[in-house]
């Protein structure tokens, strides 16, 4: 019987606490249900090896900041006003673009550097400029004073009267009205970029540029001409 007893102890100091799933444990607090001791649940997921101290967000994505425009904040905000006499819908609706398309390439850095870029005769210049340089000229279309509204308010000005005469002039006005006169000849079969590069340079008058009355090899780099086509050229890239 003594001999028993002993055995029985010496058992009982071998035996260690162990879970259900048979794996020794040190916890005093654990039960094998999943709560401890004090009744809290357990909440940690087994199946998770996050560490909760770890920074487990992912890279921040980094942001491209936009690029800065060099452009005068003129050639961002310049605006038009031109008003049309007994225009048919279908005029209206064509100049409408034409207007439109004339306030976008405005703001375009591509129409800065065509305008001051401008070479006649070898050098950085307009033939009928005026007496002035090529950034003065642009700073001149910003400013939009037209000599009859010599206000420098960046605004075009202008109003536009549509007629036919079967002859090679697309339009023209002179220096004692506020309006330019549009061949309708022409207009019709027009490209909106091409309405609006007539538009410019006709509206170039009103600012007090002039160019040859006749078809010299120098007219096409006067300053209505020479402008005109960039608004021509540069607005077909919106259509």
């Amino acid at each position: 019987m003594k001999r028993m007893l002993a055995i029985f102890l010496l058992m009982s100091l071998m035996t260690v606490a162990c879970n259900k799933d048979g794996t020794p444990t040190d916890d005093p607090t654990q039960t094998t249900d999943g709560t401890t001791v004090d009744g809290s649940e357990d909440t940690t997921d087994p199946t998770d090896s996050t560490d909760p101290d770890s920074d487990t967000d992912s890279d921040p994505v980094t942001e491209v900041p936009a690029p800065i425009s060099t452009l005068p904040a003129q050639a961002l905000s310049f605006s038009t006003n031109v008003y049309l006499y007994s225009p048919t819908t279908y005029q209206e609706d064509k100049y409408d673009e034409a207007v439109a398309l004339v306030k976008k390439v405005v703001g375009t850095e591509a129409f800065r550097k065509a305008v001051l870029n401008h070479t006649y005769s070898g050098s950085k210049q307009y033939a009928n400029n005026n007496g002035l340089t090529n950034a003065q000229i642009y700073q001149s279309i910003l400013d939009a004073a037209e000599k009859l509204t010599p206000s420098k308010n960046n605004r075009m000005d202008v109003g536009v009267k549509f007629y036919y005469t079967n002859n090679s002039v697309v339009g023209y006005t002179n220096g004692s009205i506020t309006y330019i006169n549009v061949n309708t000849k022409y207009f019709n079969g027009y490209d909106i970029n091409e309405v609006a590069g007539n538009l410019f340079h006709e509206w170039l008058h009103k600012l007090g540029y002039g160019h040859d009355s006749t078809a010299t090899t120098r007219r096409p780099y006067s300053v209505p001409y020479a402008v005109g086509y960039m608004i021509r050229n540069l607005g077909k890239n919106f259509l």
